[in-house]
């Protein structure tokens, strides 16, 4: 077997599972919204979440069992680990809010809950597209999800601030404590999206 057909199997391997973990966390992000629209089926919603987030687990460790077996990798393996352990703190906090919704009782879905779950789900589904372009280390592609990306956070940014200043406008503290919780979560998860969608963008840039 020649150098180029040994590595070109690698190459397939890490792209395949890193697109598979990126699906998951795309289906975490879609159940997530669909609790935000109808919270009377969070009971049910949030076991097929848990599931979601397990298979993402056992994606993350195949990656980094492969990596501990593998001398030669189509990228680093520094940035194959953390963009795997990365996204993977996407989904854990998904998991997290739904969750918290779940075990504090939230029944009521407020309008900013519902916005956040959206522009959650809109910046999740562009870094899966940046995966494709990262793929074929497309610099150009990279850098227009990358800003779209970045937009979104600072769009969760002004909302996480106007959800608390009308959150601050309840008088049950119980309430208040929970929801800001909440809503330091969902606004996390963006935050964390746009950490990975860095890296892609990283990636990209040291390898094209």
């Amino acid at each position: 077997m020649g150098f180029k057909e040994w590595i070109i199997p690698q190459d397939k391997v890490f792209y395949s599972l890193i697109e598979k973990e990126s699906k998951m966390v795309l289906e975490g992000a879609n159940v997530m919204s669909e609790i935000m629209e109808n919270s009377k089926n969070i009971k049910e919603l949030r076991e097929e979440l848990k599931k979601i987030e397990e298979k993402g687990d056992s994606v993350v460790r195949e990656i980094h069992q492969r990596l501990n077996r593998t001398f030669i990798t189509p990228i680093d393996h520094e940035d194959i680990s953390k963009l795997a352990s990365l996204y993977d703190d996407v989904l854990d906090h998904i998991w997290a809010t739904v969750n918290k919704m779940y075990l504090f009782k939230v029944t009521k879905v407020t309008p900013e809950m519902k916005k956040f779950a959206k522009i959650i789900l809109k910046s999740i589904e562009e870094i899966n597209h940046a995966f494709k372009y990262m793929k074929k280390m497309d610099q150009e592609e990279i850098e227009k999800q990358s800003e779209k990306v970045h937009s979104l956070e600072n769009e969760g940014d002004v909302l996480l601030n106007n959800s608390y200043a009308r959150l601050f406008k309840e008088k049950n503290p119980v309430s208040i404590i929970i929801m800001k919780e909440v809503y330091e979560y969902l606004e996390t998860i963006l935050d964390e999206s746009e950490d990975v969608c860095n890296v892609i963008q990283n990636i990209v840039i040291k390898n094209a």
